[in-house]
């Protein structure tokens, strides 16, 4: 039975996508093993070329209870939406203006980062409480909710 998720992300940079999900989510980028200083000291010593040392990264959450996010280069970039997406609770057990307020700070936070705006979605109660669509910098939606 598994009993541990990794989440793994394709793109183009993953050193810059392991920064940016470290900072949305409160995690680090995962550091180099033991006796190195450094990711391009360790891949340096293992004969790893200096332009492939972007070929993964990873971030993790620093108290260890969420999954490990792991990014992966790829030559080919995103081509349609997302079938998985992560949701970023950053407003849980908020409602209507407060819960909205939350979001659009949030929102503006990741902009700031280099995240895109796509598209806000108003409450709608009983069933939606209203979240905002975004986007990573190499384009993976995800939603502020």
């Amino acid at each position: 039975m598994a009993r541990e998720v990794q989440i793994t992300f394709d793109g183009a940079a993953p050193g810059l996508l392991a920064g940016f999900w470290a900072e949305v989510l409160g995690y680090r980028v995962q550091p180099p093993p033991p006796g190195f200083d450094t990711w391009p000291e360790a891949l340096t010593a293992w004969g790893i070329p200096p332009e492939r040392h972007d070929d993964a990264s990873a971030a993790i959450d620093p108290v260890g209870q969420g999954p490990r996010l792991f990014f992966q280069r790829l030559p080919e970039g995103k081509a349609a939406k997302n079938r998985v997406h992560l949701d970023v609770r950053a407003a849980p057990g908020l409602t209507g203006d407060e819960r909205m307020a939350t979001l659009e700070a949030e929102c503006d936070r990741l902009v700031a980062l280099g995240a895109t705006r796509l598209l806000r979605v108003d409450p709608d109660p009983p069933l939606v409480g209203g979240n905002i669509v975004m986007a990573d910098p190499e384009g993976n939606e995800f939603c502020l909710d």
